[in-house]
C-alpha cells in the first residue's frame, strides 16, 4: 500500500484529491496485482499523466481534430479501405452510432477511450457502462477501470521489466507525453524505493 505522503509526493499537483483517490487506489492495485514498488512506480506515473496528477477523471472535450477522428464520419465508406481514413480509428475503437466518440470519450484515470474498451470494462466491473458511461467518472470506478486496463494489456510484465516506453505505448497507442510520464516514473521509483 502506497500512503498519502508518497502519492503526494508523486503527483503534487493533485493536492486534496490524493486523500479522495488514496482508498481506491490502494484497493485497485491490491485487485489488479499492481503489488510491487516497480509495478506501482509505472502504474502512478502512467495514471499521473494520463490523469493529469488526479485531477481529470473525464477527457475534456472540445472537440479538437484528434477527438473528431473518435466520430465516425457517415459520409464517407464504411469500412474504411485505407488506415488514414478519418473513420480508422473510430471503427479501431468500436464507434459505430453518431455521438459515440463524445459519449464514449476518455473517462477514468487511464482514459478508457471508445464503445468497445467500455464494454470490455463495463463487463469486467460488472457495470452498464454503455448505458451510463459517466459511472468511470466515479472514484471507486476511475481507479478500478485504470486497474483493469493495466492488467488486461498485460502491463505488468512490461513494468517488470522496466519498460516505460511499451508501456507507454500499449496506454496510449504511441509516445505522446512521454517526457512527463518518465518524470513521474523516476520520481515514483525514488518515493517507493
Amino acid at each position: 500500500m502506497i500512503t498519502l505522503q508518497q502519492l503526494n509526493s508523486i503527483m503534487p499537483n493533485a493536492r486534496s484529491k490524493a486523500g479522495i483517490f488514496l482508498p481506491a487506489l490502494n484497493a485497485a492495485m491490491a485487485e489488479f496485482g499492481i503489488t510491487t514498488p516497480a509495478r506501482q512506480a509505472a502504474f502512478l506515473s502512467q495514471i499521473g499523466h494520463e490523469s493529469g496528477q488526479l485531477l481529470y477523471v473525464r477527457e475534456l472535450w472540445a472537440p479538437t481534430a484528434a477527438q473528431l477522428r473518435y466520430e465516425r464520419d457517415f459520409s464517407a465508406t464504411w469500412p474504411p479501405r485505407v488506415r488514414t481514413d478519418r473513420n480508422q480509428l473510430a471503427y479501431d475503437l468500436g464507434n459505430s452510432v453518431a455521438g459515440d466518440g463524445s459519449r464514449y470519450r476518455g473517462r477514468g484515470l487511464i482514459q478508457i477511450t471508445g464503445r468497445t474498451n467500455y464494454a470490455a470494462c463495463g463487463k469486467a466491473l460488472s457495470l452498464d457502462l454503455l448505458a451510463q458511461p459517466a459511472l468511470l467518472e466515479q472514484t471507486i470506478n476511475a481507479c478500478r477501470s485504470a486497474g483493469w486496463f493495466w492488467q488486461s494489456r498485460g502491463l505488468n510484465a512490461l513494468a517488470d521489466a522496466g519498460d516505460q516506453v511499451a508501456v507507454t505505448r500499449r496506454i496510449n497507442g504511441g509516445t505522446n507525453g512521454l517526457a512527463d510520464r518518465q518524470a513521474l516514473f523516476a520520481v515514483a521509483q525514488r518515493v517507493l524505493a
